[in-house]
């Protein structure tokens, strides 16, 4: 049985488009958008490599692309690895996000098959400290309660969770607190 969804994907419309009913989003989004950052890899919505950001009335929020059904996403907007950077009229990345950055200085990867779902699970951390701040006591904790989902299988996690502390330390206002007003 076929349906027709029809989501934002990256700020942009989609749809209607006609898809099998049990279709998963990580296939959605590699067979029917050519959008293939998403990477597969545990299929069981463990690892979170796959994870996409999934937009709502109190922000986004991570969910694995590889067990949530596209048509679960319809009428949603929906973020990508894909639509992180600034790009151009033409398509080409002018300006890469503040965590794509930060990872990129740190060299918070190895092989980077994971990349993609950390890049959104702190996307989502940096964007929730922006609405509701958290005392610089507490930021480690938030930092490992957000980024816990996500399995680097190189061991790269060091260099993820520091890129992600720099980041949030860098970024004015997401920190409360004398030694993160300093920051």
């Amino acid at each position: 049985m076929t349906v027709n969804v029809s989501m934002t994907i990256n700020g942009e419309a989609v749809g209607p488009v006609e898809i099998p009913e049990d279709l998963m989003m990580a296939e959605f989004l590699h067979e029917y958008l050519n959008l293939t950052g998403t990477r597969i890899s545990c299929e069981q919505g463990v690892c979170y490599a796959c994870s996409i950001i999934v937009d709502g009335a109190e922000g986004g929020r991570i969910m694995p692309a590889c067990v949530t059904g596209a048509l679960w996403c319809d009428g949603r907007s929906v973020r990508t690895i894909e639509g992180h950077a600034t790009r151009d009229d033409e398509g080409r990345i002018t300006a890469l996000s503040p965590v794509q950055e930060a990872f990129l200085t740190h060299f918070s990867f190895q092989c980077s098959y994971c990349t993609p779902g950390f890049v959104n699970a702190a996307t989502v951390l940096v964007e929730r400290l922006g609405r509701q701040p958290v005392p610089r006591a507490r930021l480690e904790d938030e930092i490992l309660e957000a980024m816990n989902g996500n399995i680097c299988r190189c061991t790269g996690y060091v260099r993820y969770l520091t890129a992600v502390r720099d980041v949030i330390l860098a970024t004015p206002g997401l920190v409360t607190g004398d030694e993160g007003d300093a920051a």
